[in-house]
């Protein structure tokens, strides 16, 4: 199972983020669990300056602003 992680402080670009990828995990019915961080020490951790930012299996995989498009495309290459 995919581990999924949206990174970011619950700004409107996050809570679309996190959105988006809710939407293409049932679209393509990917098996993966989708939790959101919003802890700053825990995003830092990440060594991750811009947000949001987008976790798979514990790699940050894309920063600011991804399209559908290419989450689909993050996700399928995982799968």
């Amino acid at each position: 199972m995919m581990e999924i992680k949206v990174l970011g402080t619950g700004c409107s670009s996050c809570k679309a983020l996190y959105a988006t990828v809710e939407k293409v995990i049932k679209e393509l019915n990917i098996d993966a669990v989708l939790t959101k961080e919003e802890d700053l020490e825990k995003i830092m951790s990440y060594n991750v300056m811009s947000l949001p930012a987008l976790v798979i299996d514990g790699k940050v995989v894309a920063k600011g602003r991804i399209a559908e498009s290419e989450i689909k495309n993050l996700l399928t290459v995982k799968k």
